[in-house]
């Protein structure tokens, strides 16, 4: 799989080390607290899908400029906030196998280098008056905001049905690829439609994403290092789940039910949650659907001219869908 992304890179493997260094100057300032916290930010940095997707759907209809390097920095600054306020509310003390920021630092400096990198984010784009970036930007931070406490609001009843759960990952999710989409192209100065294609586009990419995470709860062969049934410990509904207890007898439904409520932290019962979703074909259902947005992202992308960020970006869609973590 490291291969994969190693080739999914390949386009624009130049424009990604020099994006490492802008990004961590993006992120600079006075504060000697701030910028340890930052470095230690930059130096535990996932796979950077997202300015990933940037550069090549800025390759899909043009070059990589120094718009587009902005753009990709905004991205990762809203992304970077969000999870480290996201490990506040969380109230978890590591992320991908590293402390997070709050259980070295504290809650209180956590949620005040969250709020830093989002205000960078908003002036990278004013100081070069990026005003359609910052368009874009501001609207996915207020729709993940919304889905998160949308998230919220249903879990306490959880009364989550299938419609509404593809609202919370859109906005949970999916937007922040389709801001990384729609910037690729904006970047280029590109008319509405194409900006709302790519758009969608990374909308369609971003929901069959979130899916294949929901997946993971279910699965022993996953190397996410999230334990098999987390989700359901933390009262989580998501599709397999969700589509499961919709098509269950009443006996079923409510036993289940008080499982999800009241015994949630009970292995054995979890356990035979688990076994009654993939009995039920609660995970194929999920799958189906999962291919089904994989496919209509796909076929966006068949109506441009074969080119090697074309092909990476199909690369990338295989990869949301296949990979172990």
């Amino acid at each position: 799989m490291a291969n994969t992304i190693e080739e999914i890179k390949k386009p624009i493997s130049g424009e990604m080390k020099l994006f490492e260094q802008k990004f961590y100057e993006s992120m600079q300032s006075n504060v000697p607290l701030l910028d340890k916290v930052t470095r230690f930010i930059v130096t535990t940095k996932g796979k950077q899908m997202r300015p990933m997707f940037v550069f090549l759907c800025a390759k899909l209809v043009g070059e990589v400029n120094e718009k587009t390097f902005r753009g990709a920095s905004m991205i990762e600054l809203i992304h970077t906030a969000t999870l480290v306020h996201d490990d506040v509310v969380d109230e978890s003390f590591k992320r991908r196998n590293f402390f997070s920021i709050n259980a070295l630092w504290k809650n209180k400096i956590a949620v005040l280098v969250g709020d830093y990198l989002l205000s960078k984010a908003v002036l990278l784009s004013t100081d070069h008056k990026d005003f359609d970036l910052l368009a874009v930007i501001s609207r996915t931070i207020r729709e993940m905001a919304e889905g998160e406490l949308l998230q919220l609001e249903k879990a306490r009843k959880l009364d989550i049905t299938e419609e509404v759960y593809y609202e919370i990952i859109r906005q949970k999710t999916a937007t922040l690829i389709a801001a990384c989409c729609e910037i690729g192209v904006v970047s280029n100065n590109v008319d509405e439609t194409m900006a709302k294609k790519m758009m969608e586009f990374g909308t369609l990419t971003g929901m069959a994403f979130q899916i294949k995470d929901d997946l993971f709860d279910y699965l022993t062969s996953n190397i996410i290092g999230k334990p098999v049934g987390i989700d359901i410990k933390e009262q989580k509904m998501t599709l397999p789940l969700i589509y499961t207890l919709k098509k269950a007898t009443e006996t079923d439904r409510k036993h289940y039910f008080n499982t999800i409520k009241r015994y949630n932290n009970d292995t054995k019962r979890v356990k035979e949650l688990i076994a009654f979703v993939k009995s039920s074909g609660g995970l194929d259902y999920a799958i189906s659907v999962m291919k089904d947005y994989q496919q209509r992202a796909k076929d966006i992308l068949n109506d441009f001219p074969d080119s090697e960020a074309k092909h990476s970006l199909n690369l990338m869609l295989d990869y949301v869908i296949e990979r172990k973590f």
